[in-house]
């Protein structure tokens, strides 16, 4: 079965929902949240606004966009006439689950539906230094549909909630890192994904992670010379192809310790090391601590530890 690293990737990361909200916006407005370096999604369902994340140029959203952070930093949201001199206030709660921003009588110039969401992964810093700083769908509006579900059950707390909010965030995250654009064309996964060439290295290493890969290898895979492979694979992905590869096996390898299901052997075949104790060294270089205490620390006390 062909292995899919945007997905491997995602469900590693383990994203649970924080809260869902409607903002109704009129007049002339500004919002400015402070970075939090948590995943953050918004959908344009009536009118349009102005955004800037961080440094970055701002950019226009309008009905029927969606954008993703998935590590947010400084967010101004502002009306498209918005004065320069006009203060940022904090959106008034008019319901359940529903704000206002700007003028708070009369109909809306601008609804959108924004979420939080926390990622669940102790290599969370890793993965998401794997996707783009920011991703923009434009006219998709199934993803408002997603954040609608995501909102829905994060508030109504029916049985199986949990797992059902976690597919959805797959899915949301998912799909919109396939189908979005990135402003600034940082290096990334997702942009990896996009080069033919480099895409097939990187399914061919997610697929056989226990292959013993040089870079030669993966260059073949590639159809390109060693030199040209390595060079365009750390300016794309962002990171040297080995370099990858290593975060990607320790990051495999934390999920199998946590598992619990398999002996350290067993655990060291799965991500290329031919012994337990080759594997301990790299595992203890790389997360700063043996991969036996590492998966006692993710125990609940009293349990065993698989040897």
């Amino acid at each position: 079965m062909a292995v899919d690293p945007l997905a491997e990737i995602v469900t590693l990361l383990q994203p649970a929902a924080r809260f869902s909200k409607l903002v109704e916006c009129a007049g002339a407005w500004r919002i400015h949240r402070e970075a939090t370096g948590e995943p953050f999604y918004c959908a344009i369902l009536e009118g349009r606004c102005r955004v800037a994340f961080g440094e970055q140029p701002p950019f226009i959203l309008e009905a029927g966009d969606f954008v993703l952070v998935p590590a947010m930093r400084d967010l101004v949201n502002e009306s498209i006439d918005a004065p320069g001199e006009l203060s940022s206030a904090v959106p008034i709660q008019m319901g359940d689950g529903r704000f206002r921003a700007g003028r708070v009588d009369g109909p809306p110039d601008l609804r959108m539906r924004i979420g939080h969401c926390s990622f669940g992964s102790p290599d969370a810093a890793l993965l998401v230094s794997l996707l783009p700083d920011v991703v923009i769908v434009r006219d998709q509006p199934r993803l408002a549909t997603l954040i609608q579900l995501v909102g829905e059950e994060t508030r109504e707390r029916r049985p199986g909630r949990e797992l059902v909010i976690e597919r959805l965030l797959e899915v949301l995250l998912i799909e919109a890192l396939r189908s979005g654009t990135q402003p600034t064309g940082a290096a990334g996964l997702s942009r990896g994904l996009a080069d033919e060439r480099l895409a097939t290295a990187l399914r061919a290493l997610h697929e056989k992670p226990a292959r013993p890969w040089t870079v030669a290898d993966l260059a073949a895979e590639a159809s390109l010379s060693r030199s040209a492979f390595f060079a365009r694979f750390s300016r794309v992905v962002g990171l040297p192809p080995m370099e990858y590869l290593l975060a990607w096996r320790m990051a495999l390898a934390k999920q199998l310790l946590r598992g619990r299901d398999l002996g350290m052997e067993e655990v060291a075949e799965r991500v290329g090391y031919g012994s337990a104790s080759a594997f301990s060294v790299a595992f203890s270089r790389y997360a700063g601590v043996p991969p036996a205490r590492y998966a006692r620390g993710s125990l609940p006390l009293g349990a065993d530890v698989p040897s």
